[in-house]
């Protein structure tokens, strides 16, 4: 709303400069001025001065100036309106009297505040006692213990239908105010409302001033139709305009924290606990426009961090084309691809904040996505293709709103679209810029993007190639597939004796691994592989229990489930074969893949590079294979579901 100037003077004359900088900043008096050290940067000689006569304060190392209302906005990050409403409450001063409309309205939003509030309390209170022990559980096998729910104000509703209806009835709380503010279903073929929230552990939701307006639940039985359930739209609430978290993500930020968008309430939760205050995530759907925008005011270049299968890349697509329009000198977005099979939860359980840091080191700008996506679903082998890639960046480029970042975006994607198809006078050089402008942390292994195979835009080219396999020698690393087969050898040893001699002849680019082959072998030759307590005993012995502990990291068991020890034998088999089979065909397809790469660096020709291209293509096909087979995990007491 606007406020009248004679409204904002009173506050200013009632309320010294002074009065309130000093319950931030130690002031001593100076003549006619107060004196300390900046608030903004650290110092040893006090550079920070107020004038109460003339009604502001001036920051000399930070250059920074303002009075009451931009002191308050600076240190706590708080827009204008929350400001002026809380130097209001401080000097006494009444707030500008509103229509009656408008005064009937914040009267009914302050008693659903108070609802909610009432409401939060019941769950946490009822998670703490008998009645949460299924909560607590759940809560507990996710690593979230007593302090981080009562930092996060976790709850949880009980199964019967009208349990928080009667206890805040009990509280005088009207049933029309529980259904406004999105508590009970009630609907005109509902004789009885009741419950929404029913045996789900709660999130409750803030708005920007700290306050509950929502909760989100999540459901603790497989069978129920949602697995998490978003309070309905509210005169508190809509879902689209509000982030998980973003209160104290808002003021983390201000004090210098990254703003990282996740997805999910426990992914948040994880890396708030990790060290990375400024987490968010969305509340159950794609990011929004008004979201958007509210990130943009935590930060210039938040990072979205999504999944690194084809779904996390879709995501990523459907953030960059609504952010596109928007975009601005200064701002703009950053995305991170998480390790396959990983979200934020399980990378911080697995790794910790070096495992988030390395993640968030990758992170790519939108531009480099932006070129990613457009290579990797363009055509390009005749004029014609080429040429309607080249209109297609074009068109791309329109969208931005801002005229001097859409000028850089269409010099920086044609410059790239010349590099790429630079002319045969300059093959050479061309070509190896070209691909090296496919690199980049949204690539996979290689310098591929997951599940696609085709090299990567990016700025960090020369970089890439001096990690690849060819510079560095392919055991290097350990690849995911190889440890995932030595983890269920360790887990189901009988496989040994079944596949000794496939076992054998298997290709380990890794040395670790390929070492722990033999020793499984000398194992299973002494007789010490007839149970996995008695290998296990062994490996132990033999100092190998940091590296089975890496391999059962690697390892993620909603995904990978048949690797570990209490899968049934038959979905074990089925799934040991379809890891061999997708094994073998990924190293001869690596095999091809670094003949092709050497050749196109040697000789740099259009036969060479299209033969690159197939093997990208068929790596691709391969990354995408997902072997279907009827009854999979039946053994496991699994319903039928797909490798």
């Amino acid at each position: 709303m606007r406020y009248p100037p004679s409204f904002l003077d009173e506050i200013r004359t009632r309320l010294p400069v002074s009065e309130v900088v000093g319950k931030r900043v130690q002031l001593k008096k100076q003549g006619r001025e107060w004196r300390g050290l900046s608030p903004f940067n650290p110092e040893k000689t006090p550079s920070f001065y107020v004038n109460d006569q003339k009604g502001f304060y001036h920051c000399f190392s930070s250059g920074k100036h303002g009075d009451q209302f931009d002191f308050l906005m600076e240190v706590e990050g708080l827009p204008f309106p929350e400001a002026v409403e809380r130097l209001a409450s401080m000097a006494g001063v009444p707030m500008p009297v509103q229509s009656r409309e408008e005064e009937k309205r914040e009267s009914r939003r302050k008693t659903l505040h108070e609802v909610m509030e009432l409401a939060t309390q019941y769950f946490e209170a009822t998670l703490q006692g008998r009645a949460g022990a299924k909560g607590r559980g759940y809560l507990a096998d996710r690593g979230l213990g007593p302090s981080v729910q009562g930092r996060f104000r976790i709850g949880y509703a009980p199964p019967d239908r009208f349990a928080l209806k009667e206890a805040l009835g009990g509280r005088g709380v009207p049933v029309e105010d529980m259904v406004e503010a999105g508590l009970l279903i009630a609907a005109e073929d509902i004789a009885i409302p009741y419950d929404r929230f029913r045996d789900r552990v709660i999130f409750p939701i803030t708005d920007l001033r700290g306050r509950v307006v929502a909760f989100g639940g999540r459901a603790l039985e497989k069978d129920v139709p949602a697995k998490y359930l978003n309070s309905p739209e509210t005169p508190l609430f809509h879902k689209g305009g509000l982030l998980y978290n973003a209160f104290n993500a808002r003021a983390a930020a201000h004090n210098g924290a990254s703003v990282i968008a996740a997805e999910g309430y426990v992914d948040v939760i994880a890396l708030v606990e990790a060290g990375f205050a400024g987490a968010v995530a969305p509340l159950g759907t794609a990011l929004t426009e008004e979201q958007l925008a509210l990130l943009w005011k935590m930060a210039p270049e938040p990072v979205l961090l999504f999944d690194g299968d084809k779904a996390g890349r879709r995501a990523a697509w459907r953030a960059m084309d609504l952010a596109l329009p928007h975009l601005k000198p200064g701002v703009s977005l950053s995305f991170g691809l998480l390790p396959e099979g990983q979200d934020p939860d399980d990378l911080v359980r697995a790794g910790g904040r070096e495992a988030v840091d390395a993640v968030l080191a990758q992170a790519r700008p939108l531009a480099d996505v932006l070129w990613a996506r457009e290579i990797e679903t363009a055509s390009v082998d005749t004029p014609e293709r080429r040429a309607a890639l080249e209109a297609r960046i074009g068109e791309i480029v329109k969208v931005i709103g801002d005229e001097t970042v859409r000028k850089h975006y269409r010099a920086e994607l044609m410059d790239r679209f010349r590099r790429l198809f630079a002319p045969s006078s300059g093959a050479g050089e061309g070509r190896r810029r070209a691909a090296n402008d496919y690199s980049g942390s949204f690539a996979g292994k290689g310098g591929r993007r997951p599940g696609t195979g085709r090299p990567l835009a990016g700025r960090g080219a020369s970089e890439t190639m001096r990690r690849s396999a060819l510079v560095r020698g392919a055991a290097a690393e350990m690849p995911r597939n190889e440890a995932l087969l030595l983890f269920a050898l360790i887990n189901h040893p009988w496989l040994i004796d079944q596949c000794a001699e496939e076992l054998c002849d298997l290709h380990l680019q890794n040395r670790e691994l390929a070492e722990l082959r033999r020793l499984l072998l000398d194992a299973h030759m002494e007789g010490d592989t007839e149970a996995p307590e008695r290998l296990a005993t062994r490996l132990e012995g033999q100092g190998l229990a940091p590296l089975v502990g890496r391999l059962s990291r690697l390892a993620v068991a909603r995904h990978d489930w048949p690797a570990f020890s209490d899968a049934g034998r038959v979905d074990v088999e089925l799934w040991w074969h379809q890891r061999l089979v997708l094994h073998r065909r990924g190293h001869a397809l690596s095999k091809d893949l670094k003949e092709a790469e050497k050749r196109l660096a040697e000789e740099p020709t259009d036969m060479n590079w299209a033969r690159f291209l197939d093997v990208q293509r068929q790596l691709a096909a391969l990354d995408g294979t997902e072997a279907l087979v009827e009854g999979f995990g039946a053994a496991s007491g699994r319903p039928a579901r797909s490798m």
